[in-house]
């Protein structure tokens, strides 16, 4: 039963404009992703924590991606996409792919080691998953597409690398 208790929350107000929201969901750890692809309309790479599993059978993930990104345009116009899920190790590279640093965007793949598995989108070979999607089907949410990929092909690091998150607006490792 909801109840109108003023007494509840004397001290915040309970309107969701977007930097409450944004600061809200700061409060979340997210595991770290660099999503991939490569096609006819050209390479790219952008980190992203808005990743999750959908379904075992057949395996299928959503991605949310700012449809206003170069590389949000290229991954869907490419139908294909990686999500690399960073280790420990890769923090840099998660600064370098969020446009952090001074690389520019063509440049990116410079940094850390990369290959290819069935889709031909890049595949980091420090990644703790990588997840190789052929696009099935994509939807407009807000100032974002969600894109549904079918797994197509899977590569998984050793069981006790640890996990690189997005948590109070930093990176840190579990």
């Amino acid at each position: 039963m909801i109840h109108n208790e003023p007494a509840l929350f004397p001290d915040q107000s309970i309107g969701a404009s977007p930097q409450r929201f944004r600061d809200a969901m700061c409060r979340v750890a997210s595991a770290v992703h660099v999503l991939t692809s490569d096609g006819p309309a050209g390479r790219c790479g952008m980190t992203a924590t808005a990743v999750l599993s959908v379904s075992d059978a057949p395996p299928t993930v959503l991605v949310s991606v700012n449809r206003g990104s170069v590389s949000a345009q290229r991954l869907i116009a490419n139908e294909v996409f990686c999500v690399n899920t960073l280790g420990a190790a890769d923090r840099f590279l998660a600064d370098v792919f969020a446009g952090r640093t001074a690389h520019a965007r063509d440049a990116r793949f410079t940094v850390g080691e990369w290959g290819e598995l069935a889709t031909r989108a890049p595949v980091l070979a420090s990644a703790r998953i990588a997840l190789d999607c052929r696009l099935v089907a994509s939807m407009s949410a807000a100032t974002h597409e969600l894109l549904v990929g079918e797994v197509v092909a899977l590569h998984c690091a050793a069981p006790d690398d640890d996990t690189l998150v997005y948590l109070q607006r930093e990176f840190r490792v579990v």
